[in-house]
C-alpha cells in the first residue's frame, strides 16, 4: 500500500518511470539475505524508500508474534546492509506509531521513545520497528562521516487507503471494517460485532498523505534534517493531527458503505493501547501538513475495495 503510493507520488512529481525500481513480494523475498544483496548488486539504486513490512491488526499480531518480529527484523537488516554495501547514500525507513509506550503522554512526541512499556498485543512488531530506527541511526553514526550516509526514519500513524489489505481477520481495523460492513450490507445483516469496547482512540492517515510526507522528508536538506533531530533520536512522526474512537470510525465507515444495521462491541476482546495520537508538530514545522479528511479518505478506500472485490 505505502510503496505503491510513494511510487505514484514520485511519478506525479516528475520522476521518470525508468528511474523507479520496485519489486513485489513474489519477485523478491526480503528475508532472504542473498536475494536482497543480489538485487542491490544488480540495480545499484541511489535512494531507497523502505516501505516493506509484515503488518496487521491486533488479531494478526497476537496470532503470529514470531513471524512479526522475525520477518521485520530480517527485512530491515538485509535491506539496510545491502544498501550500505552498494553505496546508497540516502535511505528512508518507515516505522510505526506502535514504537511508543502503551501509556505515553498524548499526543506522543518523538522523545517518548523507550520511556515505558510497550502495548503487549503488538510488542514484537514494535520492537522490530524500534530496531529499524536504531539500525539507521547506527549506520549514520558509524559511517555517516566516512561514507556520506544519510539514513532517515519516519513514524506514521495508522494508515489506510488504496492498496490496503482487506483480509477479514489479519488486516488493520479500517480495511477489516470496510470488508465486514460491506458484506453485512449485501447480506442484509441486522448487526455487526466489533472487537473491543469501541472507546480506544486512534489517529488515521490517508496513505497518499503519508507518501507525500515520505518524499518531503527524504528531500529535506541534510542540514535542516539534522537541525530538527538528534543522532540517537532521529525519527520524525507523521500523523493526521487528530484522533477518533474506534466506535466513531466504525460509524463513519458504516455511513460510507451504506450499512444500516446496528454496531455492537465485544468487550471480551482487547482494545489495544487506550490512545495513540501522534505529535506531528516537528514535521508540520518543516512544511508538511495532512490534506485528506477522514470521511473523504474512507470513501476513496471503499472505492478501492469495490474495484478489487466487485
Amino acid at each position: 500500500m505505502v510503496g505503491s503510493s510513494i511510487m505514484r507520488h514520485l511519478l506525479t512529481a516528475g520522476v521518470a518511470p525508468s528511474q523507479i525500481v520496485t519489486r513485489t513480494h513474489s519477485q523478491l523475498e526480503l528475508t532472504n539475505q542473498a536475494a536482497v544483496r543480489a538485487f542491490f548488486d544488480a540495480e545499484k539504486p541511489t535512494q531507497v524508500y523502505m516501505a516493506a513490512a509484515r503488518v496487521g491488526g491486533i488479531h494478526a499480531n497476537n496470532t503470529y508474534p514470531a513471524d512479526f518480529i522475525y520477518d521485520n527484523l530480517m527485512v530491515q537488516a538485509n535491506v539496510v546492509q545491502a544498501a550500505f554495501a552498494v553505496g546508497v547514500k540516502k535511505l528512508l525507513f518507515l516505522g510505526s506509531s506502535c514504537i511508543y509506550p502503551r501509556l505515553a503522554a498524548q499526543p506522543m512526541r518523538e522523545d517518548a521513545l523507550l520511556t515505558g512499556l510497550l502495548e503487549p498485543t503488538n510488542e514484537p512488531y514494535a520492537i522490530a520497528k524500534i530496531a529499524g530506527i536504531k539500525l539507521c541511526e547506527s549506520y549514520n553514526r558509524q559511517y555517516g562521516a566516512s561514507h556520506g550516509l544519510d539514513y532517515r526514519s519516519v513514524m506514521p500513524t495508522n494508515l489506510y487507503g488504496p492498496g490496503d489489505n482487506y483480509h477479514p481477520e489479519n488486516s488493520h481495523v479500517i480495511p477489516a471494517l470496510i470488508r465486514r460492513l460491506h458484506e453485512a450490507k449485501l447480506a442484509s445483516t441486522s448487526s455487526v460485532v466489533i472487537w473491543g469496547s469501541g472507546k480506544a482512540q486512534r489517529e488515521f492517515l490517508y496513505v497518499d498523505d503519508m507518501a507525500a510526507a515520505s518524499v518531503h522528508v527524504m528531500n529535506l536538506p541534510a542540514a535542516v534534517y539534522a537541525q530538527h533531530t538528534e543522532p540517537m533520536l532521529s525519527h520524525i512522526n507523521v500523523g493526521y493531527g487528530e484522533d477518533v474512537t474506534i466506535a466513531q470510525v466504525a460509524q463513519t465507515i458504516a455511513q460510507v458503505v451504506g450499512f444500516k444495521g446496528q454496531l455492537t462491541f465485544d468487550i471480551t476482546k482487547p482494545d489495544g493501547a487506550p490512545r495513540k495520537w501522534m505529535d506531528s508538530s516537528r514535521l508540520n514545522s518543516l512544511g508538511w501538513q495532512a490534506q485528506v479528511p477522514l470521511e473523504q479518505g474512507l470513501a476513496l478506500a471503499y472505492q478501492d475495495f469495490l474495484a478489487k472485490n466487485g
